[in-house]
């Protein structure tokens, strides 16, 4: 499997957090989940300010985020809840899928607040992030069923629990 992503850190408090192998282990889980043997992702490690910069830029939202994605090509499905469409490579056989952004404080903040390590929520994240770059969405509530079921699978190889199970109260 041939997997690049180039990672640009711009808050050193990522470094504590081994950003480039966790980016890396969810990266080729995912392709792999998904059949593809090779892919390029951009990913940006920054900080609440300058994720609100980007949500606010790209979509209008001048809040800070945990999260954001920019596709290379769209692959959404046209029928709720149906699988993405396959990408394809470039002319020279890239396999370009996009950029991810993701905010340390958020994440922290999140992961804090769900009582789960860091590390776990951000390679949760991160999944999901590169989920979007491959069509995935949860705009529809069928399409939002589908990624949800897919990040589970895949964090389920990784050894991680479902984040989105809520245990019963009582």
């Amino acid at each position: 499997m041939s997997i690049t992503l180039d990672i640009t850190i711009e808050d050193t408090r990522w470094d504590a957090l081994s950003l480039d192998s966790l980016a890396h282990k969810a990266a080729h889980e995912t392709l792999g989940h998904l059949g593809l043997a090779t892919g390029e992702i951009s990913l940006l490690a920054c900080n609440d300010n300058r994720i609100a910069e980007l949500n606010s830029a790209f979509r209008e939202k001048p809040t800070a985020t945990n999260v954001l994605s920019w596709p290379y090509a769209e692959l959404g499905a046209e029928i709720a809840g149906g699988a993405p469409l396959a990408p394809t490579p470039d002319f020279d056989g890239t396999l370009e899928l996009g950029d991810v952004a993701v905010s340390y404080d958020t994440c922290a903040s999140e992961a804090a607040l769900a009582g789960k390590p860091m590390a776990d929520h951000v390679t949760h994240l991160l999944v999901h992030g590169m989920l979007h770059l491959l069509g995935y969405d949860h705009i529809r509530d069928l399409d939002a069923t589908l990624m949800e079921r897919t990040e589970v699978e895949i964090l389920g190889k990784l050894g991680l629990d479902d984040p989105y199970y809520l245990p019963s109260a009582g």
